[in-house]
């Protein structure tokens, strides 16, 4: 998959997500025209060395 350009709609993805003991599904579409999302991947990020 290319890069997104600026403005450009990111397409849809579901995480698994954890909200306090509460674990639950987070797709991106629920907060789509809501809320202004900033997406990061970090390869590795919080994984055992």
């Amino acid at each position: 998959m290319a890069a997104l350009k600026v403005g450009e709609m990111a397409p849809e993805v579901e995480l698994p997500a954890v909200t306090g003991k509460q674990r639950h599904k987070f797709k991106l579409s629920d907060l789509r025209g809501k809320k202004n999302v900033i997406l990061a991947f970090y390869p590795l990020d919080w994984s055992p060395t």
